[in-house]
Parts: C-alpha cells; sequence; structure tokens
C-alpha cells in the first residue's frame, strides 16, 4: 500500500467506526506513518475487504496489525498451494532469466495478480480410468516390466510377486507374530543363530506369519441377524 493511500483507508474506516479518526494535525501524520510502515506490503483492496469483515463480525477497533497479520496468513496460504510451474518461453540453461521468471511468478501469486498454479487431480471420467491403467502398468518405483527383466537377480522379490499375482498369501504383508523373530512388514523372518547372529530363513516366512497373512486376506463374516433384531455396525444382532 502506498503511503498517499493510507489516509483514504483510515476514512473509510472511520466511516464505520469514528474511533480511529484523529483530529489532531500532529496526530493525523503519525497515524498515517504507523500505519503505512505496518501495511507497506498489503494491496490496498484487500484492506479494504479486510477492514469490512472485521467489522461485519466485531465492534472492536480494528489494529493495523490486523489487517498485515490477515495479509500474511493469506499469502502463505497461496504459496503453500502453488506448484512452481515451469516458466514458459525461458531458457532453462539460463540461470539468471530462469530465475527471474520464478520470483516474478511467485510475486504475482503472493500479491494476487495470478492464481494459484495447483496440482489438478484427475478423480472421475476416463482420463481417471486412463491414469489407473498406467499406474497400474508402472507399478511403484519399478516398472512391471523392469521388475520382471530383473526376477532373475532378485529371486526372493520375484517369488513375492508371483504369489501376489496368483492371488497367495504374501507372508511378508503381515508382522510376523513369532516371538523370536517379530519381523517387521516388508522383511523376511529370521532365526537366532551363535554370538547373537541372525540367520534369514530358507523358506523366507515362519509358517504362522503365513497362517497370518492368509487370515488378514478373508474377508470378516458377516452374522446375519435373527428376524427382529436391530444389526449393529459390524454387521451381529444387538
Amino acid at each position: 500500500m502506498k503511503p498517499s493511500e493510507v489516509p483514504q483507508l483510515l476514512a473509510e474506516i472511520a466511516l464505520a467506526d469514528p474511533r480511529v479518526r484523529r483530529t489532531n494535525e500532529i496526530e493525523q501524520a503519525a497515524q498515517t506513518r504507523m500505519w503505512a510502515g505496518i501495511l507497506a506490503d498489503v494491496p490496498y483492496d484487500y484492506a479494504v475487504r479486510a477492514v469490512q469483515t472485521h467489522y461485519a463480525k466485531s465492534t472492536w477497533p480494528i489494529l493495523p496489525a490486523d489487517i498485515a497479520t490477515q495479509w500474511a496468513a493469506t499469502v502463505r496460504d497461496r504459496m503453500r498451494r502453488d506448484i512452481d510451474p515451469t516458466p514458459i518461453g525461458v531458457d532453462p540453461d539460463d540461470a539468471e532469466a530462469y530465475r527471474h521468471a520464478l520470483a516474478a511468478h511467485r510475486r504475482a501469486v503472493a500479491t494476487g495478480q495470478q492464481p494459484v498454479v495447483e496440482h489438478q487431480a484427475l478423480a472421475a471420467g476416463p482420463e481417471a480410468a486412463e491414469v489407473e491403467a498406467r499406474m497400474a502398468k508402472l507399478g511403484d518405483y519399478l516398472t512391471t516390466e523392469a521388475r520382471d527383466a530383473l526376477a532373475a537377480y532378485r529371486p526372493a522379490a520375484a517369488a513375492r510377486t508371483s504369489a501376489i499375482r496368483a492371488g497367495h498369501p504374501d507372508a511378508l504383508s503381515v508382522d510376523c507374530p513369532v516371538e523370536s523373530c517379530r519381523a517387521y512388514v516388508g522383511r523376511p523372518c529370521t532365526r537366532p543363530g551363535r554370538g547373537g547372529a541372525r540367520h534369514t530363513l530358507t523358506a523366507g516366512a515362519h509358517p504362522s506369519r503365513t497362517e497370518a497373512a492368509t487370515t488378514a486376506m478373508k474377508p470378516t463374516p458377516v452374522v446375519p441377524a435373527p428376524a427382529g433384531a436391530w444389526p449393529t455396525k459390524n454387521g451381529t444382532a444387538a
């Protein structure tokens, strides 16, 4: 906000709250300098809207800090949601021009001159189905094709992937319940050895861990309620 805009802002505030008006010329000049310094980064139109919002809910006199704090929160929210898009028409090898374009975009978003550029999520429609198909093909950090190509060099991982694809329980998807093992999800089972050493099981998992994974795959049975009984949230009769 320009210092020349502060007297107009104070005049508009005084229409709703005469308590902010200063009649002494020295106090008026001091008030203008104080408000101008605090609201230097706040656009005039934003300050007016902040004042209107304040007096729509409160009868307390507004302070310049109320406006400045609200503006700072707005800027933080805008910058948090903005994805910092790649500048268009700027050579990325020109570091100075690239940084200048990024800084200009951020200033424009912060001051409201440009809208926030956010990530767009495909939540429905044929495009969403296409995205899901692509993600399924990609897998996680390895593409499906890359995982298959590495199967010969990663036999344990290949065996686990094959079992999952075949619909068999994945023992490593649950923690091991064996007291002497207690392997976390994704880690193979081990057994204690001499000198405190741990040895990985050749089978990869304890039988009880496989049973736990099998149980986790089964849907929770729903007990039918007797006639006239009210069912509870878990499907059993009350």
